[in-house]
């Protein structure tokens, strides 16, 4: 019940929104906008190419994430600290303002002890909103490329746009939050008087020490914007973030909402409302299929205990008053976009539970980020075009406009960018041992350097945390690949867009190739899964499916192969 409620509120929602985004960025900016950009130096009216976009959303991020540096390696001195949270190490400074610039928020530190109130408001809430806005101003700015249009639009327009929109979507979700009880304060951490002493390391200790603050604020737009993360470092499976089965359903919700309102919002926009049908059918097939095999998983006793009573499912790692289905669902949802926050523990589920948020994250277009999520499926729309076109020994084309050998070379080198980055810093890590010396060992170690590169690259931010990630080694690698994987799969199809739009349209005829059809999308789907399959099989036999068949030929109580 609660899967299905998940995707019948989240559909129902993601209509109107799709509906009221596609308007927004069709019409011209409203007086109040266009004189807040004036203050601020910008000509709303100003359109740019398709270079000059991108020069600008580079620029900000740059910027962005300088100031968000600087905050970092400065708060012990800075205000709003009341529990006196030191400065951080430069390398986890340096990762943790790439992975929230990114969209990605990858936390290599405990989110409750490692940032004071003002990094989080100022830094990560700020980002939270921004980077989420980022994505959707460059969707909108391909998708102009694609009609057309050499003048893209306006950046800063864009990004203003976006903020519009989600700050009131977060303004709701932080008052149902906080409804169900989720803190909203600016007092520091609370001491409760423990019923019964527990003795700790020899001494009796009578309390305990509570972190609060202003979390319902954090965490709604946390999930909207698909960031991920948490105030708390285990995110949603504490109790504080995430008390009740109703705020847990609104997270779940808020998680997909904006990803699949920008599908519709896609369709509309581009006057091709059956193309944006036939996009959002190949997601959500491959939606519910991973949710499935999540939860299928999940629901099997914990391979470790093969052969005994362990009624319930995979209970390892999970909250009991969440279960298996509910943690499985999230998994699933969370590394189907870039949002990557968790209710559970993934470093626990069973070896295909496991299995599951990396082919999420390896397709990276299921649903997706927040505008890149669409912008990742154009880059397979585009190969499709290419292949079926040569298979039909036809040019291929894309909305009237010749695909020819640059937009294809870019969209080559998009695809090829994530098993480099992924497998080859894997392959590094695991070539060093003192890199890996305090992760699992065999198998089930090699799949938690693979997943750590893996939602690096897909901006998503999850982990299996058996990995001691906060080292130098961790933080600058994974912002490398943060970094990378973020800007360059946005200026590439930014690039073929512009390109794109430069070209003279040709008629559309009954000879030309449909991108609406259920054909055409069954073909996306198989292209999509071919090459992400090709890319990462050997990896993933190498490590789930390996440990899940080691374990099913171990004897629990003695460990000793049958």
């Amino acid at each position: 019940m609660d899967i299905f409620l998940t995707y019948l509120l989240a559909f129902g929602l993601a209509v109107p929104l799709g509906f009221l985004i596609a308007r927004l960025y069709a019409a011209p900016a409203s007086h109040f906008t266009a004189g807040l950009l004036r203050v601020c130096g910008v000509d709303a009216s100003r359109g740019m190419g398709w270079r000059q976009y991108g020069a600008a959303l580079i620029g900000t991020n740059v910027l962005l994430g300088l100031a968000a540096y600087l905050i970092y390696v400065l708060q012990g001195a800075l205000p709003l600290n009341p529990d006196g949270i030191a400065n951080m190490r430069w390398d986890t400074a340096l990762h943790t303002a790439a992975s929230f610039i990114t969209n990605t928020n990858q936390q290599h530190y405990s989110g409750q002890s490692g940032l004071s109130y003002f990094s989080q408001l100022v830094a990560i809430v700020t980002l939270q909103f921004v980077t989420p806005a980022v994505g959707m101003a460059a969707l909108f700015a391909v998708l102009r490329g694609l009609k057309g249009q050499t003048n893209v639009g306006n950046y800063y327009l864009d990004v203003t746009r976006a903020v519009g929109i989600l700050v009131p979507s977060a303004f709701v979700l932080a008052l149902l939050l906080t409804s169900q009880g989720v803190p909203s304060t600016y007092g520091g951490a609370k001491v409760a008087r423990l019923v019964e002493a527990q003795t700790v390391e020899g001494k009796a200790v009578t309390t305990q020490t509570i972190p609060v603050g202003p979390v319902a604020a954090m965490v709604a737009i946390k999930q909207l914007g698909t960031n991920g993360g948490g105030w708390y470092g285990p995110n949603s499976s504490v109790p504080l973030e995430n008390p009740t089965p109703l705020s847990n359903l609104f997270s779940m919700v808020s998680i997909i909402v904006f990803p699949i309102s920008l599908v519709f919002a896609s369709g509309l926009f581009l006057n091709r409302r059956r193309f944006g049908g036939a996009i959002l059918a190949v997601m959500s097939v491959t939606s519910a299929a991973l949710t499935f095999g999540a939860v299928m998983a999940e629901r099997q006793p914990n391979a470790a205990l093969l052969g005994l009573a362990a009624p319930g499912g995979n209970m390892e790692g999970k909250e009991i008053r969440l279960g298996t289905d509910a943690t499985a669902l999230w998994a699933s949802l969370t590394t189907q976009t870039s949002n990557g926050s968790v209710a559970g523990m993934h470093d626990s589920f069973n070896p295909l539970g496991g299995l599951v948020p990396q082919l999420g994250m390896f397709l990276n277009d299921v649903y997706g980020g927040i505008g890149v999520g669409m912008i990742n499926m154009l880059v397979f729309v585009v190969l499709t075009v290419f292949i079926a076109g040569l298979m039909v020994g036809r040019t291929p084309e894309l909305f009237g406009r010749k695909i020819e050998v640059r937009e294809i070379k870019l969209a080559s080198l998009i695809i090829l960018l994530q098993p480099l980055l992924v497998l080859g810093f894997t392959a590094a890590a695991v070539s060093l041992p003192g890199v890996t010396a305090n992760s699992n060992p065999g198998f089930h170690g090699l799949s938690q350097v693979l997943y750590e590169y893996n939602s690096a690259y897909a901006n998503n931010g999850s982990g299996f945390e058996g990995l001691g990630d906060n080292t130098p080694w961790w933080n600058v690698t994974c912002a490398i690949v943060l970094i990378l994987a973020r800007f360059l799969p946005i200026l590439g199809p930014l690039a073929i867009a512009g390109l794109l739009a430069g070209k003279k349209a040709a008629p559309e005829t009954s000879g030309t190739l449909r991108v609406d059809t259920p054909i055409f999308a069954g073909m996306l789907l198989s292209v999509m899964l071919l090459l992400q399959l090709l890319n990462f099989a050997p990896t993933l036999v190498l490590g789930p499916v390996a440990e899940q068949l080691t374990l099913q030929t171990t004897t629990p109580t003695t460990g000793v192969q049958k």
